[in-house]
């Protein structure tokens, strides 16, 4: 999805545009998987063209076609904390800031995620990885705390999952080098709470990092892959799978 403020026809009336995004927001409260897509849309409210619109139908589309996909909430499982962490340096086509895509999951169950663009303009990706980590990271003191108000110990470090090897590098190296100083107050945050164990640092694979879901368009099978890492199920295809295993089983019984 690649759409900027001054691509094609201004509409003439854009209070169905609105009223069409607006309601999509509500949507992302339990739709992980449209976050990103209502994200670059939402950024266009002022002034929407037509393939702006023309946008916004191709997702509700989408979602007509798939109105059992939602969130798995397990009923076992342990209450711990994890967290996906991304970011897509000079994402945005008309001010070339960066986007940070995180979720974060309670046991195998996401309970925040979220796309959010950058207030400042990145140098490096290095530097939009780590500014990503500072953000989850604020997400993760949240809900600690709301944790904490329903008596629910969480003494454990998050491990916070990035795919950036350069930013886990600035994030656990004391040493402070002159390419690194204009995110210097990122640094010591990020660098104060994995000495204190609050937070620890571990590489994924791009290609298994669902926070991929809230940064950048993806192909239509990297994203069934990683809408399955993140524990988004569609309950109207495992029902058909599980009807379909038992009309097997049902065939063989009566075979044999």
């Amino acid at each position: 999805m690649s759409l900027i403020k001054s691509d094609g026809k201004l509409l003439e009336d854009g209070s169905t545009y609105r009223r069409l995004v607006g309601r999509l927001l509500y949507l992302t409260i339990t739709r992980p998987d449209s976050t990103y897509a209502v994200h670059i849309l939402s950024q266009f409210m002022d002034k929407p063209r037509q393939p702006h619109l023309d946008t916004t139908y191709k997702v509700l589309k989408y979602i007509k076609q798939t109105p059992g996909q939602g969130i798995l909430l397990p009923s076992t499982g342990a209450l711990h904390l994890r967290a996906f962490c991304d970011a897509d340096w000079a994402r945005c086509n008309d001010m070339r800031r960066s986007v940070t895509g995180y979720c974060i999951l309670l046991g195998e169950a996401p309970v925040s995620w979220r796309a959010k663009k950058h207030t400042k303009i990145s140098r490096s990706s290095a530097e939009a990885e780590y500014r990503s980590m500072d953000i989850t990271y604020c997400e993760i003191t949240w809900l600690k705390n709301i944790l904490k108000d329903l008596q629910i110990n969480h003494i454990q470090p998050v491990t916070l999952f990035c795919d950036n090897q350069a930013a886990m590098h600035i994030a656990s190296n004391p040493v402070f080098h002159k390419r690194t100083k204009h995110i210097e107050i990122d640094c010591h945050l990020i660098r104060e709470k994995i000495q204190a164990g609050m937070i620890q640092t571990a590489c994924i694979r791009t290609t298994h990092q669902p926070a991929d879901l809230f940064t950048k368009p993806l192909s239509s099978t990297q994203f069934e892959t990683l809408l399955g890492e993140l524990g988004v199920i569609n309950i109207h295809s495992n029902l058909r799978g599980s009807v379909k295993g038992n009309q097997v089983q049902h065939r063989k019984s009566t075979t044999e």
